[in-house]
């Protein structure tokens, strides 16, 4: 956690929010698609796997999720008996809308002998029609745990999807949805990138094209794109993911250059988050995020399967 800012109204916000996340007993989970003074106040930045863990293990007795509506209520999912807050109960995901559970309930029908295994980025709702879940920094590894001679109902990322099939070498057949943040990256865009850029590696997420992956030097999660570049030896990147990534990225690795692959991968609902409405929700503990117990139950069945896998 940094929260050093010269903004004096900053300031007095972060003093404020740290004092009352104290007196609630509270942990601040951030993703790194965030804003960077919601990544600063944060105890713990990181990918969808690894806030997961974390609020799957907390010990606090209030999560404040500074990400979007599905994060939290895997939160809540794993940790039913916390109080859960979203500060922006808008902060939607346009990929988990595309897989609306009542066409998930009738592809399943279609489909009864596949396993299904659901993105991490679905509602509650679809995770608890699921046998797995997954994240982008686990779907090979959860895929290559079900026996070759099934078929995989992948849901709701096709880029995800062709990803894991080719790594993981299992028949998979993927659900028409996508990021709208990471599917606008063509491989014109990045061609260009590295042309302006020739030295640089580029290293995107999974959840971008089939024809934009090709051309990748890494391909892996978020977590998975900071510790490549914070570990590798070469001095500069193209990142092919949301913009919110370099903020850890120039943190972590100040002699380092990072050039987008393109200035148009922003998620809007990702940065719906505010410093005032962190505030906010852990004076009035709401926006509260709950999921119903009978969903939650077999939503929990899905996402404990993957937590056990990695």
């Amino acid at each position: 956690m940094n929260n050093k800012t010269d903004n004096p109204t900053e300031k007095k916000l972060v003093k404020e929010i740290l004092s009352m996340k104290k007196k609630r007993g509270a942990v601040i989970l951030a993703h790194v698609y965030q804003p960077g003074e919601i990544q600063d106040i944060a105890d713990f930045t990181g990918d969808s796997l690894f806030l997961s863990q974390q609020a799957a293990k907390t010990q606090a007795k209030v999560i404040v999720f500074c990400g979007v509506r599905f994060m939290a209520e895997t939160a809540s999912i794993l940790s039913p008996e916390k109080i859960v807050l979203l500060p922006e109960i808008n902060a939607g995901c346009p990929l988990a809308d595309m897989a609306p559970s009542e066409k998930v309930k009738s592809k399943i029908k279609e489909l009864p002998e596949a396993v299904v295994v659901s993105y991490v980025n679905s509602s509650a709702v679809v995770k608890s029609l699921s046998d797995y879940c997954c994240t982008s920094a686990n779907a090979v590894q959860i895929a290559q745990s079900i026996p070759a001679e099934k078929e995989i109902l992948f849901l709701p990322d096709m880029n995800l999807a062709d990803f894991t099939a080719k790594k993981a070498k299992r028949k998979i057949i993927p659900w028409p949805g996508f990021c709208p943040t990471h599917h606008l990256l063509t491989r014109e865009d990045v061609i260009k990138a590295k042309k302006l850029h020739p030295q640089a590696l580029l290293l995107v997420h999974p959840e971008c094209r089939p024809e934009v992956c090709d051309l990748a030097d890494y391909i892996g999660s978020t977590r998975g794109i900071i510790e490549f570049a914070s570990n590798n030896p070469a001095k500069e990147y193209i990142i092919g993911t949301e913009l919110g990534i370099f903020h850890p990225l120039k943190k972590n690795n100040p002699n380092k250059k990072f050039f987008p692959a393109s200035e148009n991968m922003i998620c809007r609902n990702m940065k719906l988050i505010t410093l005032e409405k962190v505030l906010y929700s852990l004076q009035n503990l709401e926006p509260l995020i709950t999921v119903p117990e009978e969903i939650s139950k077999k939503s929990l069945k899905a996402l404990n399967r993957m937590i056990e896998i990695t």
